[in-house]
């Protein structure tokens, strides 16, 4: 199974406490925290994540009221993808376990269980928050053991979800690769990216920054249903055009298509007619999987707000986590076809969520060099920030380019393969 390296196998004693996690997650090495804070409970005990202590937070605001925080020092937050998963990127960075988003068909759900709490109500509710990830993410990214590869984000749960109104991390997160010119990319339903429109412009300038939203249908009926906490379709494709219309790439993730619910082909035209009047670059399909864990929680929701289809649901998936490949090809070509007639670019799952390699820029001068232009140190040299400017030189960006490139996407027509259903590749969804 893909996430199985985020189980808990042992006491955080055994976590390897290195610059960046190899095949586990960031968040399994919780060491103490950093200080009293006020209004914090200590001590809150669930399984071997918490074992040396974490701070419980409540907020009595009606935004987060029924949330509880579990706030904890992460001993790495740069995870490596296991190379089973042939994902298109190697390097994710979640900040957050547990989504306010709150949507029943959330892959991720089943990830909470290996916390000791369930993939339904604790999912949506208890959110662990790696509160010095931007900090142990600029050690990374100054070790000379990263190669500077593309980092992914928004690959678990949203990075851009309700808390991180509170928490802040995604500034610090998005200001370190900036300063480091690594390449990254984000995937998001949150609105809360625009806070970060003036960190995401300057990344653009040094760096490949790749940016989407997810939005998988546009009936306002349907979404208030199955995706209560995320803003609505409406404003999360006004991201869209906003990210386009400052100049950054942005595209759409139109996922998931839901089988009976919103994949009829007048809901798909309505679906990619508003993309495509968001200047989206990219827009890609993804039909519904159904994984462990979360496919008890959707079909909990499909019987209590569409009984009726509960026989459909347990024919069409009865195989599989994944829809019938038949089935998923009907839906890419008609999506496909639609993207065509209105203008949009059309893109594989592979090559929406990964940057291609930077052309080589030739031996990379250090940092301190005089006349340099603020590179990143070259091999033997790494470790060293971009500078964004210098006296006389205000906000003059690092040359792009760097040591390590990122893994290519996919090339059209060539999707990665999913070994789970030997089909096309199926991203996350959050």
């Amino acid at each position: 199974m893909r996430w199985d390296h985020l189980r808990l196998d042992g006491s955080p004693e055994d976590s390897p406490g290195d610059v960046f996690g190899a095949g586990q997650d960031p968040g399994e090495g919780a060491g103490q925290p950093g200080g009293d804070q006020p209004g914090a409970q200590p001590g809150a005990q669930l399984g071997a994540l918490f074992s040396r202590g974490a701070v419980t937070r409540t907020f009595d605001t009606p935004g987060f009221r029924g949330m509880t925080f579990y706030e904890i020092q992460a001993k790495s937050i740069v995870n490596r993808v296991p190379a089973t998963s042939r994902m298109a990127f190697g390097w994710t960075i979640n900040p957050y376990r547990g989504c306010q988003h709150a949507c029943h068909y959330c892959f991720a759900r089943n990830t909470h269980t290996y916390l000791d709490l369930d993939a339904g109500q604790d999912f949506n509710s208890k959110v662990v928050v790696k509160v010095n990830a931007p900090e142990r993410l600029r050690k990374t990214l100054a070790s000379a053991r990263w190669a500077g590869e593309h980092i992914a984000m928004g690959t678990n749960v949203d990075c851009y979800q309700r808390a991180e109104g509170k928490y802040q991390l995604m500034r610090g997160i998005v200001a370190a690769l900036r300063d480091y010119a690594n390449p990254f990319s984000i995937l998001t339903k949150g609105t809360l990216i625009l806070r970060d429109l003036d960190l995401l412009t300057q990344a653009a300038e040094v760096t490949d920054v790749g940016l989407n939203v997810s939005v998988g249908f546009v009936d306002k009926e349907l979404w208030r249903s199955l995706e209560p906490g995320t803003p609505s379709p409406e404003r999360r494709l006004d991201v869209c055009r906003t990210l386009n219309g400052a100049g950054l790439r942005c595209g759409v993730l139109m996922g998931p298509v839901v089988p009976f619910l919103s994949d009829s082909p007048a809901q798909l035209e309505a679906a990619v007619r508003r993309i495509a009047a968001t200047g989206a670059v990219h827009l890609t399909p993804i039909v519904l999987h159904l994984r462990p864990g979360t496919r008890d929680w959707y079909l909990r929701w499909l019987s209590e707000h569409h009984p009726a289809l509960l026989p459909r649901y347990r024919s069409l998936y009865r195989h599989s986590a994944y829809a019938p490949k038949d089935y998923q090809a009907e839906i890419t070509g008609q999506v496909r076809e639609l993207a065509r007639r209105y203008g949009v670019g059309a893109a594989t799952p592979a090559g929406a969520r990964s940057l291609e390699a930077s052309p080589s820029m030739g031996p990379i001068p250090r940092a301190d060099a005089p006349g340099s232009p603020g590179q990143r140190g070259s091999p033997g040299q790494r470790g060293s920030p971009v500078q964004r400017g210098s006296p006389g030189q205000p906000g003059s960006p690092g040359q792009r380019g760097r040591p390590g490139s990122p893994r290519r996407a996919s090339p059209p027509g060539g999707p990665a393969q999913d070994p789970a259903q030997g089909g096309p590749q199926q991203l996350s969804l959050l």
